[in-house]
């Protein structure tokens, strides 16, 4: 195991009827920006839910908030924040909400430059808003780590940042609110959880990282065993806790401690997403498959223990066999896993290969994946 220096602040309060605490977690007196995107929670009672619990703050609304958050969205938000004179925001909803507060709370306190450096040139962050988060679909993480990715519609560029000034304060996740999700929301959320886990457990590596291994295999064996109860059994408390409580382990940074990460399944995808408005799960479920058959062999320790603790695999060709239960799981979870599924052809692999070489940049844990690498990876996929 490689040495490490780890902390993550995030207070959780886990479950049913939780939303009412967050007035005694927010400092009295605080202006309150309520971030969100859609009408979703509206409907879904969460909205209602958090207006009573902030009854006694001075209040402010920001809605409109992309899958995939806009940079440009985002500005107009911090625009708000310095009129108003807004001091802590409540982000409530997904993955993409949280992002973008996230943004919008480091980018209201930036007082040099462009602040989408902090994401194009990585620009430090040293000050940010405080946040905290309700969380209504399980999938990024972003609820319990410090990291997002923000997309610039004007440059079609997707990017992330990452900063120990943007941890959430606390989150709140109550299974509940996710009981009226979308099938193709539950999707698109479990692969991504299963991926993030992925990027840090199937690499080269087999030194002594047992604790981080077995952590790994039980959130991707809880994925595969309550996803596909999630499509079917859409207000069952117990598999809505199982995958909401895995989808925050599987990117709240304890199992990256003292191993090799990927994160090129990620990169890659995000140029689907930049380039060609995917869903970021739906990007995922295309690029995984590929790339983890393209690096079979500097991850053939790995995926052999992929198939055998996860899928039960054990027989010949089990490395085959398990880049097949890969796909068929994405698959099972109704999201599709080819290019060809979603329209796209040579021209996208062009596209993103060349702009993968206008970068030069090299991805994965060993920094030898190329825009060659990616070429090949993208045309299995077609």
């Amino acid at each position: 195991m490689e040495n490490f220096s780890f902390v993550n602040p995030v207070k959780i309060i886990f479950g049913k009827d939780t939303i009412k605490k967050i007035s005694t977690e927010i400092p009295s007196g605080s202006k309150v920006l309520i971030t969100y995107g859609g009408g979703s929670i509206k409907a879904n009672g969460v909205y209602q839910q958090v207006s009573e619990a902030l009854s006694g703050f001075d209040t402010f609304e920001f809605s409109g908030i992309e899958p995939n958050p806009h940079y440009e969205t985002c500005m107009k938000a911090v625009e708000l924040i310095k009129q108003k004179g807004i001091n802590f925001i409540l982000a409530v909803g997904g993955g993409s909400v949280i992002d973008a507060t996230k943004f919008i709370a480091a980018a209201a306190c930036s007082t040099q430059g462009d602040p989408w450096e902090i994401l194009s040139k990585g620009r430090k962050i040293t000050n940010a808003l405080p946040f905290g988060t309700v969380l209504t679909l399980p999938a990024t993480g972003s609820e319990m780590n410090a990291g997002a990715v923000i997309t610039r519609v004007e440059t079609q560029e997707k990017l992330s940042f990452s900063s120990s000034r943007t941890y959430p304060k606390f989150s709140v996740l109550d299974p509940t609110t996710t009981y009226s999700l979308p099938i193709k929301q539950i999707g698109n959320g479990v692969v991504d959880a299963f991926v993030h886990v992925i990027e840090q457990y199937l690499t080269y590596y087999d030194g002594d990282s047992l604790l981080q291994d077995m952590m790994a295999e039980a959130i991707l064996k809880t994925l595969v065993i309550e996803g596909p109860k999630a499509l079917t059994e859409p207000t069952n408390y117990d598999v809505r806790a199982n995958l909401m409580w895995a989808s925050t382990w599987a990117l709240n940074g304890w199992i990256a401690q003292g191993v090799p990460e990927d994160w090129a399944t990620h990169m890659i995808g995000h140029e689907l997403t930049a380039f060609y408005g995917l869903d970021h799960g739906q990007t995922l479920a295309i690029i995984l498959p590929g790339l983890i058959n393209e690096l079979k062999e500097q991850k053939a320790k790995k995926i052999t223990r992929l198939g055998k603790e996860v899928f039960g695999i054990e027989e010949d060709h089990a490395i085959e066999q398990t880049i097949k239960a890969v796909e068929s799981f994405f698959e099972q979870m109704g999201v599709k896993t080819h290019l060809s599924d979603y329209n796209l052809d040579e021209e996208a692999i062009n596209k993103i290969v060349e702009r993968m070489n206008q970068r030069g940049w090299k991805l994965g844990e060993c920094r030898n994946i190329t825009p060659d690498t990616i070429k090949r990876i993208l045309i299995s996929r077609k």
